[in-house]
């Protein structure tokens, strides 16, 4: 069938390429594809570490997806002939006060129940670990499992995929839908027109909160969430694993890459649409990083950038078939757009393949074990609480409603 893709992120570029290897006629429409969040994003596949106690049905789509990883990873890389710096070396979580070790062993006692591989390690056995940690950290827990990409990589490869795929990647903005009775039959470009399709998946990330011609309590009630990011040039080898720990109350993270550039993430705020990278801003993230690894403030900054997360009000994606027949969504992702890709891409992939009269599984086909993605992810679930939004701007479909600044919170 013919479909579309609104949005040119790691989630909609991998739903797009998973749907082209079942055979579809795939167009992505997107102003710049793999310039958004995706483009800022640090790239951590880390929901052992990231683990919190009101969020296990977020955890079990981590897991899910995480599994995926190593195999889609080297599918991409070699479609593609493209390397996505896909690495599996674990994620140290430090503590350096009597009260952050608390609580890490805590959380530690937490995920042992839910038996997932964590190590607990004195301060010495840390910087055993990782010798340019801080000499006041006082311990920490290893979770062996996670992993991280290059976000970066993982677009270029995606694009790279879609092409020898034949896809079509439309550099435009989507302003609406076109629908015909009830039904969606295609998107509307900024340029005009009308993209036909049998089947439109938004994944327009933050952007995907409003479009023309679709009911308000059918889109996703998605708001954008700020990140800002820096990236510092060092040796390889400066740090072997992600690197965490809860400073001045945030926590703070440094993610090092292949070729030797340390990201450090990520600020948390509630700011509308507003991508201004600030002053303010870069000092957190390095005041905190300071504290975990003294050595980064004498390597080269390389890059700064803001971008915004898809939030939504429970945390949890917004994946799979809205009330619209022809409408899909895969958007709502938060923190977790790169890790959570594979699995929202083999599960949309599936839906494609199915018709309306079809009745919604609740797993996504492909591992044993899979938590249940149609019922955790609904998109329904948000159908009588979802209030008008506002138009969106440009880099996914349509324009922001002007939003009061809220302070910056981390």
């Amino acid at each position: 069938m013919n479909v579309v893709v609104v949005g040119g992120g790691v989630v909609g570029l991998s739903v797009a390429w998973r749907a082209a290897r079942r055979g579809h006629t795939v167009t992505v429409v997107d102003p710049a594809p793999g310039s958004g969040a995706s483009h800022a994003a640090a790239g951590m596949l880390a929901p052992v570490s990231e683990v919190t106690y009101t969020e296990e049905p977020l955890l079990r789509l981590g897991l899910a997806s995480l599994a995926r990883w190593p195999a889609f990873a080297a599918e991409l890389s070699r479609e593609a002939g493209q390397d996505v710096d896909y690495r599996a070396h674990g994620t140290l979580d430090v503590a350096f006060g009597a009260d952050d070790l608390a609580a890490l062993g805590e959380m530690a006692d937490f995920m042992e129940k839910l038996a997932l591989p964590v190590e607990r390690l004195t301060g010495r056995e840390c910087r055993r670990a990782e010798p340019m940690l801080a000499p006041s950290v006082r311990g920490g827990v290893l979770a062996a499992g996670d992993a991280w990409v290059d976000p970066r990589r993982v677009s270029a490869a995606l694009l790279a995929a879609l092409e020898a795929r034949g896809v079509t990647v439309v550099a435009d903005r989507v302003t609406g839908l076109a629908v015909e009775g009830g039904a969606v039959r295609g998107v509307r470009p900024a340029r005009g027109g009308t993209i036909g399709a049998d089947r439109v998946v938004l994944a327009a990330g933050a952007w995907s909160g409003s479009l023309e011609g679709v009911p308000p309590e059918v889109l996703p009630p998605v708001r954008p969430v700020k990140g800002q990011i820096m990236r510092l040039r060092g040796a390889p080898g400066f740090l072997g694993r992600c690197v965490r720990g809860v400073v001045h109350g945030s926590s703070a993270y440094l993610v090092p890459r292949g070729d030797g550039e340390i990201v450090l993430g990520a600020t948390q705020e509630e700011m509308g649409f507003d991508t201004r990278v600030t002053a303010g801003g870069l000092w957190e993230l390095l005041r905190d990083a300071r504290e975990l690894v003294p050595g980064i403030t004498e390597l080269e900054v390389a890059d700064v950038r803001a971008g915004l997360r898809p939030g939504t009000p429970d945390n949890l994606p917004v994946i799979g078939r809205s009330a619209m027949e022809g409408l899909l969504l895969a958007t709502g992702h938060h923190r977790g757009g790169v890790l959570l890709s594979p699995l929202t891409a083999d599960f949309v992939a599936a839906e494609l393949d199915r018709s309306p009269a079809d009745p919604v599984p609740d797993h996504s086909p492909g591992l044993p074990g899979d938590p249940p993605v149609g019922e955790i992810c609904s998109p329904l679930r948000f159908r009588h609480g979802r209030q008008a939004g506002a138009h969106m701007d440009e880099g996914g479909a349509g324009r922001p409603a002007r939003q009061a600044a809220a302070p910056e919170t981390r």
